[in-house]
């Protein structure tokens, strides 16, 4: 199983999207700053808002790329409040 995720800072107010096999050590990770040269490192207070079961990685990785393509906190919260429109955007794909 895969996943999509998205994290929220309040210190930063800054979201990241992301996509996982495991979702809570990455979590931890991002918070530990694991990652050097990574986008979370602006912050340490990361929260997951957002949790979305994918059937691979290639379809995580989709959305991943769908959602940070927006560069939007408008459709991040819109995805947030309602995740069923993920499944409108994977129907759409060819």
């Amino acid at each position: 199983m895969h996943y999509l995720y998205i994290l929220y800072s309040k210190l930063s107010q800054k979201f990241y999207i992301g996509e996982t096999n495991n979702i809570n050590e990455r979590v931890i990770k991002h918070n530990n700053h694991s990652y050097s040269n990574s986008f979370t490192k602006i912050a340490n207070d990361w929260e997951i808002v957002l949790t979305f079961n994918c059937t691979d990685r290639d379809e995580a990785v989709y959305l991943e790329r769908f959602i940070k393509r927006m560069k939007s906190k408008n459709f991040n919260n819109k995805i947030i409040n309602d995740p069923s429109i993920l499944k409108d955007i994977l129907s759409k794909r060819n």
